[in-house]
């Protein structure tokens, strides 16, 4: 057995209260810990289980499309939200065996896609089938609009926790790269995406690792994240995979579609305006303008 197994923590970790939802806190993470003690002693490895997620989506996606309703309904939500579990039990794993690393979120991030690809195009088909070319076009639009939101809901917490807890993410590490020196091209287009949708992201990474201001950004984060943190939580994959539920169940797929398009981007609008507000006051307060670059 790795020696790593044998020292590792037999409570699960606890995650910052402020960032968990009731589905997480309650059902999806002691899921995922529990799911990933028990793999730890054997010879899965994170990687494993993130592309184990990826085929939970793809999964759910044929029995949305190929099942009778409604069990085929009720079988694709268990298997889409198996994938919660699945996405937490690898870094779950990944820090119970010591594998951590920008390498693991850069194939955790790149199985989601995957599986959400395959998702978005197969509810298109039956779109389509039921209201034309239109299903196509709102399929684009809510496959572009939830790589957005769920950049800056991801990016903006990310930010958070690093300036908190100093918690590293893909944006504050090494970055991967290939044996010829170049970042993978994945990790180029996920930094560029966040740097544009999370307001004041390079300032607030610098700030953070900078052992002059990070005291005083911890102290300023942590006292304005209540003006935020919980507005931003209707952009969480959560809710996501519930109204993919509740628009398969109708035999609609295109109103989830709309759901994300302009419910959840008008989500998105709000929280961009807010996070903007709140971080550009966080910096204000502890890297004055005249200290920073």
């Amino acid at each position: 057995m790795d020696p790593a197994c044998l020292a590792a923590p037999t409570k699960r970790p606890t995650r910052p209260a402020e960032l968990e939802d009731t589905l997480n806190a309650r059902l999806y993470h002691p899921l995922s810990w529990r799911l990933a003690r028990r793999l730890a002693p054997t010879a899965i490895t994170p990687d494993m289980v993130s592309a184990a997620g990826a085929l939970a989506i793809i999964l759910a996606a044929v029995a949305y499309s190929q099942l009778a309703w409604p069990w085929g309904v009720m079988l694709g939500l268990g298997l889409h939200m198996g994938w919660h579990v699945l996405d937490g039990a690898d870094g779950d794993l990944a820090r119970l065996t010591g594998r951590s690393s920008p390498h693991g979120e850069l194939v955790d991030g790149i199985c989601d896609y995957v599986g959400h690809i395959v998702l978005y195009v197969t509810m298109g088909f039956i779109a389509a089938s039921q209201i034309g070319g239109w299903g196509w076009a709102l399929m684009w639009a809510a496959g572009a609009s939830r790589v957005v939101q769920a950049a800056h809901y991801e990016g903006a917490r990310r930010q958070y926790q690093l300036a908190v807890y100093g918690t590293p993410w893909m944006a504050s590490e090494a970055p991967v790269v290939s044996a010829s020196g170049r970042r993978h091209p994945f990790v180029v287009y996920y930094l560029w995406l966040t740097g544009i949708i999370v307001p004041h992201g390079p300032a607030l990474t610098a700030a953070a690792q900078d052992p002059a201001h990070a005291e005083a950004l911890r102290t300023a984060m942590r006292s304005r994240g209540s003006e935020w943190l919980g507005r931003i939580s209707p952009l969480s994959a959560n809710y996501r995979t519930l109204a993919v539920g509740a628009a398969m169940l109708a035999g609609r797929p295109h109103w989830y579609f709309l759901f994300e398009v302009l419910l959840l981007g008008g989500v998105l609008a709000a929280s961009l305006w807010r996070v903007r507000r709140v971080f550009g006051g966080v910096l204000d307060q502890a890297a004055p303008a005249n200290t920073r670059s």
